[in-house]
C-alpha cells in the first residue's frame, strides 16, 4: 500500500500560505486560475453573507463578509470604505472582508445599496 503522505499534494506552506492543488503554486500565483479571473474551488451563489466569529480571536468579535464577487481591488476599495462607515479596523483574508467588531447591522444596508443580495448568516 503507498503511503497515502505522498498521493496527497500539498495544500499549505508556513512559507508561502496556501497552495494551490492543482499546479503546486502559491494560491497568489495560482497557475490555473489565470485565464479565468476567480479561484476555481471557491463556491459562490451569488448571495453575500455576515456573519460574526469570535474563534481563535481571543474571544474578539470580528464580522466576516463572504461570497463576494469582486475583483481583488474592489475587494480593497470595499473594506477601505466599510471600515471607515464602521469606525473600525479589519483586513482581507482568503477573499473574505474582516471587520473588527459586531457591525453586521451597518454593513447590511450599505451593501444593500450597491445591489448586492445579502444575507445574515449565524447566531
Amino acid at each position: 500500500m503507498a503511503s497515502s503522505r505522498n498521493e496527497n499534494p500539498t495544500v499549505y506552506s508556513t512559507e508561502h500560505g496556501r497552495i494551490c492543488p492543482k499546479c503546486g503554486y502559491p494560491v497568489s500565483e495560482c497557475r490555473c486560475r489565470k485565464g479565468t479571473g476567480e479561484d476555481q474551488n471557491y463556491k459562490q451563489d451569488g448571495i453575500v453573507r455576515l456573519y460574526i466569529d469570535r474563534k481563535g480571536r481571543g474571544g474578539k468579535t470580528v464580522t466576516i463578509i463572504d461570497g463576494l464577487k469582486l475583483s481583488e481591488l474592489e475587494m480593497k476599495d470595499l473594506a477601505k470604505k466599510l471600515k471607515h462607515q464602521c469606525g473600525a479596523g479589519g483586513s482581507i483574508k482568503e477573499r473574505k472582508i474582516e471587520i473588527q467588531g459586531d457591525v453586521r447591522d451597518q454593513i447590511l444596508p450599505i451593501l444593500q445599496k450597491m445591489g448586492m443580495v445579502v444575507k445574515k448568516a449565524g447566531g
